[in-house]
Order: C-alpha cells, then sequence, then structure tokens
C-alpha cells in the first residue's frame, strides 16, 4: 500500500485536494482519507443572498460524500486532537487514524460567544450574523418584518471569512429597502475595524466611494468590544457607542477546536501556520493547511482555496518523493463585490499587488473595481464553477493560479 494522505476537513478546501490529490494519483500509490463531524457541504458565498430572498438555503446544502471522486475514503467523526510526535489522528469518540501526510483543512469557525453581550438578549432578533445557515434564514424574517430604523452592519474583528461579504451586504441592503420603498426610512451604517472601507488603499477608495454614494454611513477603527442587545447599542473598546434597531454582526472568527487541544499544531487563535508561499508547516515538514484553517497574510476566502490548491498537491507530490518544495503561492484573492441593482465590482490581488483597475484575466475581460452587469453575471456563475469546476479539482480555463499582471492599470498612490 502507498503513503497515507489525511485531509481533515471537506469544506472547499479540503474536497478541492482530496479531488486533485486523487487525479494525481491511483489508489495503488496513495490512500486518501477524509475526515469530517457531518454530511453537510454547504455553498458558503450563498449565505448573503439569503436575507434578501435571492437564494434558498436547501439549495446551499450538499453531501459532502457526494462531492468526492471515487477512490478517497471518507470518516465521520469529530476529532479530538493531532499528535505530531506520533503522526496521529485521534478521534472524541475513540479510535485514530496513522498519517504520513496531514492536510488541515477545517477551515474558520463563528465565535460569537466571545464578544461580550452578542448572545445575549436580542440574539435572534435584533441581533444576527449572516455567516451561518440559522442565522442568514432569521435575518431574512428580520428584513421582510422592518419598515424603518437604524440598519447597523458590523465586522467585529478580523480575520474573518470573505472579508467583501459585509460590504456586500450593506450594498445590498440598500438595494433592497429600495425595492421594498422603505430606504428613505432606514438610516444604513457599516461599521469596521479598519481604516477605511477595505485594507487596500485604491480598493478602499473605490469601495468607500461606493458607500457614499448609496448614502451609508461609514464608521472606521471600531473594535467591537459589548453589544447591548436590549438598549440597541455597539460598543467599541474605545468607549465610542453605535446605536441600532438592527444590527447584523460578522462576529470574531478563529481556527478548529482541536487544533487547540493539539500541542504545536497551531497558533493562539487556532489557525495553522504555513510557510505562505509552499503552505508547509515549519516545525511538521509532512504538514500542510489550506484554505481559511491556514494562518497566511492572505484573505480568507473560497477562490484563495482554489488557487492554493494547485501548488498544494503539486508541493505533496514533491514531499513525498523526498525533493525540495518548488511551487509558490502568491497569494492570489480573486472576489466579487455585489453591488446591488445586478451589479457587481471584480477585484484580483495578490501579496504584493493590491486590487487594481483594468480588466481581468487579460486586457479583454471583465472590468475590475467598476460596476459592471457582467460582473454580477459573473458572480451568479461562480455557483455552477464551484460545484463543477471548483470543487472537482478542475482547472478553470485562462485563470491558474498566479495573478495574471496583465490588463492591470497601475495606479498611484
Amino acid at each position: 500500500m502507498g503513503k497515507h494522505i489525511v485531509i481533515l476537513g471537506s469544506g472547499t478546501a479540503g474536497t478541492l485536494t482530496a479531488n486533485r490529490l486523487r487525479r494525481k494519483y491511483d489508489e495503488g500509490e496513495c490512500r486518501i482519507t477524509v475526515i469530517d463531524q457531518d454530511d453537510d457541504h454547504l455553498y458558503q458565498p450563498g449565505l448573503l443572498f439569503v436575507p434578501f430572498g435571492l437564494a434558498q438555503p436547501h439549495h446551499l446544502v450538499r453531501s459532502r460524500t457526494r462531492q468526492l471522486h471515487d477512490g478517497i475514503e471518507y470518516k465521520r467523526a469529530r476529532i479530538d486532537r493531532v499528535d505530531l510526535e506520533a503522526r496521529t489522528v485521534h478521534f472524541a469518540v475513540g479510535g485514530w487514524l496513522t498519517y504520513d501526510v496531514l492536510v488541515v483543512a477545517t477551515g474558520a469557525r463563528l465565535l460569537p460567544e466571545e464578544t461580550e453581550g452578542l448572545t445575549g438578549p436580542g440574539w435572534g432578533e435584533k441581533v444576527f450574523t449572516f455567516y451561518d445557515l440559522p442565522g442568514a434564514i432569521g435575518l431574512h424574517h428580520a428584513l421582510e418584518r422592518l419598515d424603518g430604523g437604524r440598519v447597523v452592519v458590523n465586522v467585529a474583528d478580523l480575520p474573518v471569512k470573505c472579508p467583501v461579504a459585509p460590504l456586500e451586504f450593506a450594498f445590498l441592503a440598500d438595494w433592497y429597502f429600495q425595492r421594498s420603498g422603505v430606504r428613505e426610512r432606514i438610516q444604513l451604517t457599516y461599521v469596521t475595524p479598519l481604516d477605511g472601507a477595505f485594507t487596500k488603499p485604491v480598493a478602499a477608495e473605490a469601495l468607500g466611494g461606493l458607500l457614499e454614494q448609496k448614502g451609508i454611513d461609514l464608521v472606521t477603527e471600531f473594535t467591537l468590544g459589548e453589544v447591548d442587545g436590549e438598549g440597541g447599542r455597539l460598543m467599541s473598546y474605545d468607549g465610542r457607542e453605535v446605536p441600532f434597531d438592527l444590527a447584523v454582526v460578522v462576529p470574531l472568527h478563529g481556527g478548529a477546536e482541536y487544533v487547540g487541544r493539539s500541542p504545536g499544531l497551531g497558533d493562539e487563535l487556532g489557525f495553522v501556520p504555513v510557510d505562505q508561499h509552499t503552505l508547509q508547516h515549519p516545525a511538521h515538514p509532512e504538514v500542510f493547511a489550506i484554505g481559511d484553517a491556514a494562518g497566511l497574510p492572505a484573505s480568507k476566502a473560497g477562490s484563495v482555496a482554489h488557487f492554493e490548491g494547485e501548488v498544494l498537491v503539486h508541493n505533496i507530490g514533491r514531499f513525498l518523493a523526498g525533493k525540495p518544495l518548488d511551487a509558490s503561492f502568491d497569494g492570489h484573492t480573486n472576489c466579487f463585490v455585489e453591488t446591488g441593482f445586478h451589479k457587481a465590482l471584480l477585484i484580483d490581488f495578490n501579496y504584493d499587488t493590491e486590487p487594481l483597475p483594468g480588466h481581468f484575466p487579460a486586457a479583454v475581460g471583465l472590468p475590475l473595481l467598476k460596476e459592471s452587469y457582467a460582473n454580477h453575471l459573473g458572480k451568479l456563475a461562480f455557483e455552477w464553477l464551484y460545484w463543477h469546476s471548483l470543487l472537482p479539482g478542475r482547472e478553470l480555463p485562462g485563470i491558474g493560479a498566479e495573478m495574471p499582471e496583465r490588463g492591470k492599470t497601475p495606479v498611484s498612490t
């Protein structure tokens, strides 16, 4: 029997990694086992649309096992801890698996209970998150009932999954309230711990301009310390307050729980530190991490997992062959930003290059940093690509792991 590759997690990153590896190795060369605790694969980008009635919750969930190619073993179990020295994964109800290569792909989890008052009185009534399915469904009902007042969209702190999604929510809320005829009775505010609408200057300016254009107030450098659900107040650590009638909060994120019980595996937030280019653990060369579980200076977005997948699978092959790793991930991130009114904006960047105007993936292509109907169609088409191309581990024609330089227009800041 060949080497045993164990993949923890079968979300986007774990599934596409397993499928890419299965395409690379036959069953005699490598045994591939994927571990997760349930059989519900959630299409997370769809959560944004649920509150506005633009996506049906039951359409977003499919069987995890049905997304995996033949010849991949699936084990349904809760992970208790990883023993790095013994190269063993221990399960919560007993039993274990040994590995030759371990891929950590258990994503990021929401930690709303870490913020004082967030899950207290008002939670699920006038304080919601759309970052999980129950929250998105509850928020849908709350928006249907709302006919006026102060709506606040808040990011508690970074890092969070899909950093543009909270902005998209604010843009779509503006569109939704206009369509419902109540926009003039609603004060919309976007509250962020950043010093602008987004992290990168050129994109922050474009996205901040859109907030202004849509009459959405922007509150910056606000790190959420406490939520007063009854009194309708968000309170920051520096003493500032933002009042609300409805609060949409993106809570703190951390890595999977078992990471904290596995000495030497993760950082203080439960993310797994790996080399930002090779995705390999610095102290344990047989351990790799991909997607939201990885402690990298890249966005926690589905496109990142896709681009990382190509690099990761190549480097695992090099590692198994006893050769030095030579594939390098450049931090490539590609995000459609839905802006309402059947338009979206596209951003494409990496570790070194911020989002710039121009076109993607080349001089002729979708417009970058500019609202367009074509980008909106691209956002909608992504769901089909996700299930039929990205998860099965296929290459997207003309879109490689490396960020394309062509088509971009340098900007002097």
